[in-house]
């Protein structure tokens, strides 16, 4: 018996002492290996956040290319009439809007859905005014009629989503 006393006296503190050991070694790994994670996440971050802020610069341009006053500028009436300056209208913003699809997977949802409510507005507003007029009328009536329009309303759409669009890019730094 007493022999069996001295060698729990001898092993117990050995145990106790690789058990302390692997306590600490665990924990010394496991901050190891958050510590490795939380770099690693940085670095994607750091590395995403130039692509992130392109794709701001891109919907922000998308936006104030389709903003009507914008818009009207840009896409000439020359001698065309209602129904083919609304056509081409319709055409200019699904173009710049399918053009930046692909960004959307860089800003939030809140953000893509600002954008694409803009959009849908705006086309909207296009729609509206332009089925009030004659479609054989000439175009420069439905420019003047969609400005005539945009600055009645207290919120352009594409105003809107671009100032959404600011704040979040600015709460990205």
């Amino acid at each position: 018996m007493e022999v069996f006393l001295d060698v729990v006296r001898s092993v117990f503190p050995a145990v106790l002492m690789l058990i302390l050991a692997y306590l600490m070694l665990t924990s010394f790994m496991e901050n190891d290996e958050r510590r490795r994670k939380s770099e690693l996440r940085r670095a994607a971050q750091n590395q995403a956040l130039p692509v992130r802020m392109q794709a701001y610069e891109r919907l922000t341009l998308l936006l104030e290319r389709i903003a009507p006053n914008s818009l009207l500028l840009r896409v000439q009436h020359g001698t065309l009439t209602v129904r083919e300056y609304h056509t081409l209208l319709n055409l200019t913003i699904r173009q710049e809007f399918e053009y930046n699809l692909s960004q959307q997977i860089y800003v939030s949802a809140d953000a893509w859905q600002m954008i694409t409510t803009a959009k849908n507005a705006l086309v909207s507003i296009i729609n509206q005014t332009s089925s009030s007029l004659d479609p054989q009328a000439p175009a420069v009536d439905l420019a003047k009629r969609i400005l005539e329009q945009t600055l009645q309303m207290e919120t352009i759409p594409t105003t809107a989503a671009l100032n959404f669009l600011r704040n979040e890019a600015y709460m990205e730094f």
